[in-house]
């Protein structure tokens, strides 16, 4: 189809930012013959400088304006979504609804995109008529990525894995910009608590380390967004309570998964363990795989490399893994390196592997993106 009419919602957010970004260094807005831009607090002020010029910000609850567009892209958040899509469609709209939020992850009437791994499911997606095409849960989009080669059927392995226990750490940015900067403070507050300690060479160290836990534990440490201590913590619990003992970010690891591979009538058991820790930006993961059948070891590595163009397989020593397979080598990168891949010794056919991957990309935005670039059918 011709992109005409692209209107954008929560583009000034984090994900948002990122997604701009990322279409003006792809050159994506040169598809589109008319992007609209919407606000919900600053109707007619300029758009964003996307190197071209645009019309003033537009009122994004303007459903009459809305529905002119042949696609919507958002990244305002589920509430928007809820009210938004569900009165539109309700009023005949029947254009494109590209959205990060997660409101209609689960639909029926939905595609999860995350289009290098699952294309096919995209594509029956659009040849049945759906409309709604959504951006998956991060850590689970970044999981499914490094995975890929494990999972994917082109590749003869749909079969392989016989289930997946999955541990994830993963970065503030999942919690939105705000804890970010909280993050960043309580830092602050932890340095500023045991500075002199840290700079007198005669100083002990449990005098640094109290200093420390103080802090942590003192009024002075900002928790108004993240709701508790992060810097020096982790925390070992992200999303709501449901009621049996899981998160309901860990949920989404086995049904969202599911999902995006199409294998909703033939699921992977997937249980995961949602960990909290304080980096910025990207998800990291350690993955314990029972596999269907005994494979050699360079096998598994070899398979697990050719998942995908992003995926980079690091050796399993102590030198590269720290190079290579964390947060600070990663982030703002869309690489998703994979490795600490080893046999346990539970069986011949357990393994485990440990993946990084950027959150604001693979996990949030680079799909959004991707997605109207095969509406337009251009290359990706």
């Amino acid at each position: 189809m011709k992109l005409n009419r692209v209107g954008f919602v929560g583009w000034r957010g984090m994900v948002g930012s990122v997604l701009l970004q990322r279409m003006i260094e792809e050159d994506d807005f040169s598809l589109i013959e008319q992007p609209v831009f919407y606000t919900t607090s600053q109707t007619g002020q300029p758009g964003p400088d996307i190197g071209r010029e645009i019309q003033p910000l537009q009122e994004a609850f303007d459903l009459e304006s809305l529905a002119s567009l042949d696609v919507i892209v958002t990244c305002q958040g589920g509430d928007y979504t809820a009210e938004a899509h569900a009165k539109l469609r309700q009023q005949g709209w029947n254009g494109y609804w590209i959205d990060a939020a997660s409101s209609l992850r689960m639909s029926a009437d939905s595609t999860i995109i995350l289009d290098p791994v699952n294309m096919p499911v995209i594509e029956q997606g659009l040849a049945n008529g759906q409309k709604d095409f959504i951006g998956g849960n991060c850590t689970v989009s970044l999981m499914v990525m490094a995975l890929d080669g494990l999972l994917n059927s082109d590749l003869g392995n749909a079969d392989l894995v016989e289930w997946i226990s999955v541990a994830t750490y993963q970065a503030i940015s999942g919690g939105g910009a705000r804890q970010m900067r909280e993050l960043v403070e309580q830092m602050g507050v932890v340095n500023r608590a045991a500075s002199d300690l840290v700079k007198n060479p005669a100083s002990s160290i449990l005098d640094i380390d109290k200093a420390v836990i103080d802090a942590i534990r003192s009024d002075q440490l900002p928790t108004g967004e993240i709701g508790v201590p992060l810097a020096g913590n982790l925390l070992p619990w992200i999303d709501k309570d449901l009621d049996s003992g899981s998160s309901r970010e860990e949920w989404k690891g086995a049904v969202e998964t599911n999902k995006i591979l199409g294998r909703e009538a033939k699921p992977i058991p997937i249980e995961s363990t949602c960990i909290r820790v304080g980096t910025m930006r990207c998800h990291s993961q350690s993955f314990t795989i029972k596999l269907k059948k005994d494979l050699p070891l360079d096998e598994i590595e070899q398979i697990l490399e050719q998942g995908n163009d992003w995926v980079t397989l690091v050796e399993n020593t102590r030198e590269a893994s720290l190079a290579k397979l964390t947060p600070a080598s990663v982030s703002g990168t869309l690489t998703i390196p994979v490795g600490r891949v080893r046999k346990l010794n539970l069986g011949a056919r357990y393994i485990s592997a440990f993946t990084v991957g950027d959150q604001l990309l693979w996990g949030a935005a680079e799909p959004l993106r991707r997605m109207l670039r095969i509406l337009d059918h251009s290359s990706l």
